[in-house]
This record gives structure tokens, C-alpha cells and sequence, in this order.
């Protein structure tokens, strides 16, 4: 099996920046995909990054692009999400998952292992 602990959420003022992490059991980083979702109050998961096993292909969503980057260091078994230029409406609990492929999606029904989540808060 393989388990997902994300960290790094925090309340944060617009325009500041965030780290995220995301640790996992096992081979994790270096046999799946992965990515990172988020589940805004009252609205439904939503993609936000995905990474291949390599780390040689990213995608975003286009809310994000330009402002986050996701990446991933298999010696440590931890993906990472860093997120500039936040804005209120990238408040939202953000999830990372991982993927039985080495070829990234952005539909979260096609993953298969979920952290907790890790609360994002954006206001001023």
C-alpha cells in the first residue's frame, strides 16, 4: 500500500508564498504519477498539478499556471507544491495523489491514493 501525508497549509496574506510537501510510504515517487487537488468551501475537488514518475513532465491547471510548481525528490520520497502570488481563491484544502502510471491525468478518479488534505487560507 502506499500512504500520502501532506503538510505545509497555512493562513497567509495575498500575494505571499507557500511550500507544500507531501511524504510518502515506500517506492511511491518512483513508480507513479502524481498530483495535487484542492477542494475549495462549498465546491467540488478541483485539479491542480500533476507530475510523471521522471519529473520530465508538468501540467497545470490554468488557475495556476505561472504561479505554482510542482516537483518531487525520490530520495526523500516527497512531492512538493510551491505556490507564489496567492490569491483568496486559492484558499482550499489541498490534497496530493498518486497514480498506478507513469503517465500523469488530471481526473482525480483515476488516482488511486490520497493524503488527509492540508488547509490553504488566503485572506488579508
Amino acid at each position: 500500500q502506499v500512504q500520502l501525508v501532506e503538510s505545509g497549509g497555512e493562513l497567509v496574506q495575498p500575494g505571499d508564498s507557500l511550500r507544500l510537501s507531501c511524504a510518502a510510504s515506500g517506492r511511491a515517487l518512483g513508480l507513479y504519477a502524481l498530483g495535487w487537488f484542492r477542494r475549495a468551501p462549498g465546491k467540488e475537488r478541483e485539479f491542480v498539478a500533476t507530475i510523471n514518475w521522471s519529473g520530465a513532465t508538468t501540467t497545470y491547471a490554468d488557475s495556476v499556471k505561472g504561479r505554482f510548481t510542482i516537483s518531487k525528490d525520490n530520495a526523500k520520497n516527497t512531492v512538493y507544491l510551491r505556490m507564489n502570488s496567492l490569491k483568496p481563491e486559492d484558499t482550499a484544502v489541498y490534497y496530493c495523489a498518486a497514480r498506478r502510471s507513469m503517465f500523469v491525468s488530471q481526473s482525480d478518479h483515476e488516482y488511486d491514493y490520497w493524503g488527509q488534505g492540508t488547509q490553504v487560507t488566503v485572506s488579508s
